[in-house]
């Protein structure tokens, strides 16, 4: 008998948008909206694609994981399945997500030291220095996300003393350049490995015909 594999649909979930910063539910059905609208304070919103449910404009950062923790976890007991983004859980360890990352760099490292080719650690180096989501480009976002917020509550160095503050700037300017820098020798380390030709042996010399014949 043909066995059948079941049809899943998309699943429901909360997470934040990040082109609006709104906290957003998409799926599920009217029961799961009731609980959406009566534990997490979340509206109902028309889409492209069908209603959907976010929190208020505006909501401090807090409060939009309580309520979205809140929501999530009301939906579960319901037998609701959702799944929570990470960053909106507050019944996450307070250090989970610095633990996380660090588990993840030591990862990095084990698989780096562990390859056996050039695509293995081609593919390290990309976790590295991805344009979007690499390691290095996310930590030069903070790092510029830092340098403009200091700047704002720091006063101008004296002119005697180079201002720290001012240098975050380079700093990033020099962590964008070790990104294209590792990227381009991923670029290198992605390239099929090349056999070494073989050198053909050199052409045998006819011995003459009297030496043949002794």
């Amino acid at each position: 008998m043909k066995q059948t594999e079941p049809d899943f649909w998309v699943l429901e979930y909360v997470t934040k948008d990040p082109r609006t910063d709104l906290v957003v539910a998409i799926g599920g059905t009217d029961q799961a909206a009731d609980i959406l609208q009566r534990t997490g304070g979340f509206l109902s919103a028309p889409g492209p694609r069908g209603d959907y449910h976010r929190l208020l404009h505006g909501l401090p950062v807090e409060q939009q994981r309580r309520k979205a923790t809140a929501a999530s976890h009301a939906l579960l007991a319901a037998s609701h399945s959702v799944h929570l983004d990470p960053t909106l859980n507050m019944l996450v360890a307070p250090d989970g997500e610095r633990e996380a990352a660090l588990r993840y760099l030591a990862g990095l490292a084990e698989r780096a030291a562990a390859a056996t080719t050039s695509s293995e650690v081609a593919k390290v180096l990309t976790e590295v220095a991805a344009p979007v989501h690499g390691l290095l480009p996310l930590a030069r976002e903070v790092v510029v996300r830092a340098w403009i917020a200091a700047s704002d509550f720091q006063g101008a160095a004296p002119a005697a003393e180079p201002d720290p503050i001012a240098r975050l700037g380079s700093i990033a300017t020099s962590v964008s350049e070790a990104a294209r820098a590792i990227l381009h020798a991923r670029n290198h380390a992605a390239r099929p490995a090349q056999r070494p030709a073989t050198a053909s042996p050199p052409p045998s010399r006819a011995q003459p015909a009297e030496s043949r014949r002794r």
